[in-house]
């Protein structure tokens, strides 16, 4: 499965983005689809995931309350609301599908990645 995020930009401070990550090949299936960013100098760091059976997420402490990760099975994408940004947000997001069913954080479960999308907070 092919994995196409889009949705970054810059934005001030406080404001939101809508990043989105949508399969090409084939459909998500059962997979778990997740969001990680990687900010310039650290290693990639888990966000947040969502299964497709039954919907459950989970969140990052550092983005609990501002971020949502949601699907449209119709669309075959899932969505990163991003809201009350900061510039520690600052970062190359990436979305990735885990075959398995069970939520992981784990960067090295996750079997699909997509290009990332640049996401820039300025101050």
């Amino acid at each position: 499965v092919q994995l196409q995020a889009s949705g970054g930009g810059l934005v001030q401070a406080g404001g939101s983005l809508r990043l989105s990550c949508t399969a090409s090949g084939r459909t998500f299936g059962r997979y778990v689809v997740g969001w990680f960013r990687q900010a310039p100098g650290k290693e990639r760091e888990f966000v947040a995931a969502i299964s497709w059976i039954g919907g459950s997420t989970y969140y990052a402490d550092s983005v609990k309350g501002r971020f949502t990760i949601s699907r449209d099975n119709a669309e075959n994408t899932v969505y990163l609301q991003m809201n009350s940004l900061k510039p520690g947000d600052t970062a190359v997001y990436y979305c990735a599908a885990d075959r398995d069913l069970r939520i992981t954080t784990t960067t090295s479960a996750y079997d699909y990645w997509g290009q990332g999308t640049q996401v820039t907070v300025s101050s």
